[in-house]
């Protein structure tokens, strides 16, 4: 199956393009090489809570994504607000996930226990919220890809929950 996938930077000198957005790029490519995912809507915005809140919601709403994937503002700074603006939205965490890709950049980094990322559901779309930088967001992803295809697939019903 060709899931729809969006990805949302939260970056306020990215959102007025001081700096390039390189872990969407590392995002991209994970998704159309492992997961064989089409992007149906890619955006950058400020740090600040409305306005990731109002895109997520666009994004599985309108876009209908299957699975939102989040970069930046899961950090300890004061502007890092991704997953306050996550938890507004979602309706069930699925804490497993954000567990497993700190676990895996653990073993890389101690640093990793610092990521305040959360996933959800929203509907029948999954949230990720996945570190800043190219190889946080690599490491997060490379953690958890095998996964993704069987909760997705449970997730919009085109598989049933106790397949294997």
């Amino acid at each position: 199956m060709r899931w729809k996938v969006a990805i949302l930077t939260a970056s306020d000198k990215g959102s007025v393009g001081e700096r390039e957005d390189t872990s969407a790029q590392v995002i991209r490519e994970l998704v159309e090489e492992e997961l064989g995912g089409e992007i149906v809507d890619y955006r950058i915005v400020p740090d600040e809570q409305d306005e990731i809140t109002a895109a997520l919601i666009e994004m599985i709403d309108y876009y209908q994504a299957d699975l939102v994937l989040t970069t930046g503002g899961t950090g300890l700074g004061p502007r890092d607000v991704t997953p306050e603006a996550t938890q507004r939205i979602i309706e069930r965490e699925v804490p497993g996930i954000a567990e497993a890709m700190r676990m895996f950049s653990m073993q890389k980094t101690k640093r990793a226990m610092l990521s305040r990322g959360i996933c959800g559901i929203r509907g029948r779309s999954l949230i990720l919220n996945l570190p800043g930088s190219p190889k946080g967001v690599h490491e997060s992803l490379v953690a958890i890809m095998d996964q993704l295809p069987h909760a997705l697939g449970i997730l919009t019903g085109a598989i049933g929950e106790h397949k294997r």
